[in-house]
C-alpha cells in the first residue's frame, strides 16, 4: 500500500514527507481494517514532523483523523463487519482505570492521540490502516467521507467543550473564537444547536462573512486592536455566558475580561502561545469558570456523527487533496491562516 512517511524531523515538511510503499497492516483480534478514503489534517501533524513538543515513534505515519471501508474485522470483534462505512475515534486510552469506567477516557494517564503518539508506522495517511473495535464509528451512507474524517476531531473537541464542559443552555450568549478554523466552524453550528446566541470572530471580511453563512448572529474581527470593546458592547456590557477559546496568548486575557458574572470560559489550544496572563480580579470578583478540554469521549463522536447525519452539522473543507500531494497540506498549515480543514483522499493518487 501506499503511505505517506517521514523517518526524521524538519521544519520544513516538502524535505520529509514522502509516499512509500509499506506493507499492508495485520490485525489484532480485537482490531479492525479499514481501506482509507479520507484523511483530515491536524495541527499535530505538524507537531510530529517537527519533533516538538513530544517525541514520536519513528518512522512515522501521521493522520488522525480517517474514514473508509472496514475489509477485514477481528475475531472478537462483534459490532462491525466487513463493509461498513466507519470514522475513527482518535482517543485511544486503556480502557480499564478509574478515569475511562467513569467516561472520562480522555484524562486516561495511559491515553494517546491515535496517528500523533502511535507507531511505528500507525496513523491515518494510508490506504489501510487498524485500529480497536472502540475506536471505530459506523456512519450513515448520507455522510460523505470527506465530511466524516473532517468533523471527526473537531466535532468531538467542540462537543465536549460546549456540551459536556461549559454545558450550555438555550439563550446563553456564545463567544466563539477563531470561527471559520476547524474547531470554530463547528462549535457556531453546536451553539446555534442549542438555540444560543453566537457572537464569532475571524480575522478579515471573507471569514467573517463565513461565519455568519454557519449560524453566527454577529461576527467581530479579532485581529482589530478593540475587537473585545466591540463584543462588550455588543452585549450592553454584560459580558457574555460563555467562551470558547482555542487560540491562546494573543486573545486569552482580553476573552477572560469578557466573561459575564459567573460565566464560563472553556479551552482546547493556544496556538498563538501558552505563557498568557489573566487578571485574577476576574475570577474571584467574577466567580468566573476557566475549564479546559482535550478531545472528548466517544459518544460525544457518536453525537456529531448523528447531528452530520441530520444535515445539522457539517465541517467546511477548505480543500481536498490527491494522496501524491498530500504534504501541501502540511506546508499550507504551517503558513496559517486557513478557513476550514483540509482533506487528503489515499486511494486517489
Amino acid at each position: 500500500m501506499k503511505a505517506a512517511i517521514f523517518r526524521e524531523h524538519s521544519n520544513d515538511p516538502t524535505e520529509v514527507v514522502k509516499i512509500e510503499e509499506t506493507d499492508i497492516p495485520k490485525i489484532n483480534q480485537n482490531e479492525v481494517l479499514i481501506k482509507v478514503e479520507a484523511s483530515a489534517y491536524n495541527y499535530n501533524d505538524l507537531w510530529a514532523i517537527w519533533g516538538r513538543p513530544i517525541k514520536i515513534p519513528m518512522p512515522h505515519i501521521s493522520g488522525t483523523d480517517i474514514s473508509g471501508t472496514v475489509v477485514e474485522v477481528g475475531d472478537t470483534v462483534t459490532s462491525l463487519k466487513a463493509g461498513d462505512r466507519v470514522v475513527s475515534h482518535g482517543n485511544l486510552s486503556c480502557r480499564i482505570c478509574n478515569m475511562c469506567s467513569s467516561g472520562r477516557e480522555y484524562d486516561c494517564e495511559k491515553r494517546m492521540v491515535w496517528g500523533f503518539q502511535t507507531g511505528p508506522l500507525w496513523g491515518g495517511y494510508c490506504q489501510y490502516t487498524h485500529l480497536p473495535e472502540y475506536n471505530v464509528i459506523k456512519i450513515d451512507d448520507n455522510v460523505s467521507f470527506n465530511d466524516a474524517a473532517a468533523i471527526s476531531m473537531v466535532g468531538m473537541t467542540s462537543w465536549h467543550m460546549l456540551v459536556n464542559r461549559a454545558k450550555i443552555k438555550p439563550g446563553q450568549m456564545v463567544l466563539i473564537m477563531g470561527g471559520t478554523s476547524g474547531m470554530g466552524m463547528i462549535g457556531i453550528q453546536i451553539a446555534k444547536l442549542y438555540n444560543c446566541d453566537v457572537i464569532a470572530t475571524a480575522g478579515n471580511p471573507g471569514k467573517m462573512e463565513k461565519c455568519l453563512d454557519l449560524g453566527a448572529d454577529i461576527v467581530v474581527n479579532h485581529r482589530e486592536s478593540d475587537w473585545y470593546k466591540k463584543v462588550r458592547e455588543l452585549t450592553n456590557k454584560q459580558g457574555v455566558d460563555v467562551v470558547f477559546e482555542h487560540i491562546g496568548k494573543s486573545v486569552f486575557q482580553k476573552a477572560v475580561s469578557l466573561l459575564k458574572i459567573g460565566g464560563t470560559l472553556v479551552s482546547t489550544g493556544a496556538t498563538t502561545g501558552y505563557d498568557s496572563e489573566i487578571d485574577l480580579r476576574y475570577l474571584f470578583f467574577r466567580g468566573i469558570n476557566l475549564l479546559g478540554a482535550t478531545q472528548g469521549p466517544k459518544d460525544a463522536l457518536e453525537e456529531v456523527i448523528y447531528w452530520t447525519s441530520k444535515g445539522r452539522l457539517k465541517p467546511l473543507i477548505n480543500t481536498v487533496l490527491p494522496f501524491s500531494e498530500m504534504v501541501n497540506g502540511h506546508v499550507m498549515m504551517a503558513n496559517g491562516d486557513l478557513m476550514g480543514k483540509i482533506v487528503t483522499t489515499p486511494q486517489k493518487l
